[in-house]
This record gives structure tokens, C-alpha cells and sequence, in this order.
């Protein structure tokens, strides 16, 4: 059909069979029975055949009308294809838990968008658990969380080692130092942590009950900025990533003794999802992130 439409547009334009045909590349017979066809289909005749030049009857005049903004519509339809293959628009729907919004986004997205200008970036804030079922219910393009994913649908891409320790703001006794805190220690320190929502949370936990540690935790957020504001400018102490001292100013990280087992940070997404040019971006993008 779309054949048929340009030749009945390119025999309006020339108004002559033989031009059209030329300017078609196409043979004059070829044409019209391309024409007759389309005529047979629609069961009107579209052209008046009987004088010297090609008119197109009132309901070809009327068909005619559709079919351009048909072909333009298709056309347009065909540069949005190209468009979003070379990247050049689309749309990219991402999620990350907190900890990564504290210190990853920033850096990762500039990059992101820097390099794709126009691709218009969705990104939200949310725990692992509501990641894999965001993405499962294709609400989500693409997830950075952990690599242990509790949902089968969920397929994990290792990206980088997350290692947590301590930290402290400038007031705390134990700013700047240099030397290890062990462990039982931390049963002295009000401690200010995620909620237990919070995969990072269900990790330190873990640590703490393996060690037989019994913390005293004294606030409980849901947001790491606000744990961050609070460190900053009290005596209290975190369990946070060391990243996060590196991109927040005065924050000092205590290494903590035996260490808490690092994380493998990754990439979450659906399986067998289909994957826009965007998402593929963004994946080849932050396999590379150090």
C-alpha cells in the first residue's frame, strides 16, 4: 500500500504517467497497474485518464489528501527510528538505591547526558526491592542496585566493589584518625543508619549479627542526605560507602576491623526485556564507570 501511494502522489505532481515513471524509476506499465490496483482496492476510480495531461477525479483529490499526510507521518516515523538508533533523541527511565544517589548519579549522569544530549533521563530514588519490581513491571528501563537480585525476573551485571566503613563528621572524637576501629568498639558510638528497608541496611545488620555486635543505634532515615547533614554537624557516626567521604566535604571514614564484607554494585534489568538504544548506552557507559 505504501508503494501504491507514492505513485498516485508522484502521478498527481507530474500529472503524466511517463514523467512519473521516470521520476519513479519505474516502467510506465509498471505504473499504472500499480495505479489500477490501488483503484480496484478502494473501489473508486482515482484518476481521469481522458484528456491530454493526468487529473485526479474529486475522490482522488480527496484520497490524496490523506495519503500525503499518511507519507509524511511515515517518513517522520522513519527519521524518529533513525534518531533514536544514532542516539540523537529517546528516553531512558533509571533507578538507583540511595546509597548510589549520594555519590554515583552525579558523576555517572553528567557523563551520561554530556555524551547523549538528547536523551531525556527519568531517574528515581528507590529501594532494591521496589527496583526489581519496577523493572519487572517494565515501569523501569534499566536499575543500579547490588548483584544479588531477589527476584528471578531480574537479570544483575557486576559493575564495581562497594566497600562501607565508618564515618564521621569534623566533630567526632575520632575525625582524621588514621588507626582501624575494632569492631566491639562500635557498641560505644550512637549510630545514625538507613532503615532496614534498605539493602545496605540488611548488610550491616548481617556483619553486626555474624559478630555478635549489638549497636547502639540511636536515628534511623530514609535518606542518606539527610544521615549525611546529620553527621556532618554532630558527634554521631554512620556506616556509609567510602565513596561517599571522597564526594562529601567534611566527612571522615574510620576503617573498622574486620571490615565489612564489600559489595558487588550492578546493573539491573528484566529479562529478556527489550532493550532501547538508549538503555544499551547507558549500560556500555557504566560497565566502564571505576
Amino acid at each position: 500500500m505504501l508503494r501504491h501511494l507514492r505513485y498516485l502522489t508522484a502521478v498527481a505532481e507530474h500529472q503524466n504517467f511517463t514523467r512519473a515513471a521516470e521520476a519513479l524509476h519505474v516502467s510506465q506499465p509498471t505504473l499504472s497497474q500499480q495505479i489500477k490496483q490501488l483503484e480496484t482496492t478502494l473501489h473508486v476510480q482515482l484518476l481521469d485518464r481522458s484528456g491530454r495531461t493526468v487529473r485526479l477525479t474529486d475522490a482522488g483529490e480527496a484520497y490524496l489528501r490523506y495519503a500525503r499526510r499518511a507519507l509524511l507521518e511515515l517518513d517522520a516515523g522513519t527519521r524518529a527510528i533513525h534518531d533514536v538508533q544514532d542516539l540523537s533523541r529517546g528516553s531512558l527511565r533509571l533507578a538507583m538505591t540511595p546509597t548510589f544517589t549520594a555519590y554515583l548519579i552525579g558523576p555517572l549522569v553528567e557523563r551520561f547526558s554530556t555524551r547523549y544530549p538528547g536523551i531525556s533521563l527519568s531517574v528515581r530514588e528507590l529501594t532494591q526491592d521496589r527496583i526489581e519490581a519496577a523493572l519487572a513491571a517494565d515501569t523501569l528501563d534499566l536499575g543500579i542496585a547490588f548483584a544479588q537480585a531477589r527476584s528471578s525476573e531480574i537479570e544483575t551485571q557486576a559493575l564495581f566493589v562497594e566497600s562501607l566503613g565508618l564515618v564521621v563528621g569534623d566533630n567526632h572524637p575520632r575525625a582524621g584518625t588514621q588507626t582501624p576501629m575494632d569492631l566491639r568498639e562500635l557498641e560505644h558510638e550512637r549510630l545514625v543508619l538507613l532503615s532496614s528497608d534498605f539493602a545496605t541496611r540488611r548488610h550491616i545488620d548481617q556483619h553486626f549479627r555474624d559478630h555478635g555486635i549489638d549497636p547502639r543505634i540511636v536515628i534511623e532515615a530514609d535518606s542518606i542526605s539527610a544521615i549525611v547533614e546529620i553527621i556532618r554537624r554532630g558527634q554521631l557516626a554512620t556506616v556509609l560507602p567510602e565513596a561517599i567521604t571522597r564526594e562529601q566535604p567534611k566527612l571522615h571514614l574510620i576503617n573498622l576491623s574486620p571490615a565489612i564484607p564489600p559489595r558487588t554494585a550492578a546493573l539491573l534489568r528484566r529479562k529478556g526485556a527489550y532493550m532501547n538504544a538508549a538503555s544499551r548506552a547507558f549500560t556500555e557507559l557504566s560497565s566502564t564507570w571505576s
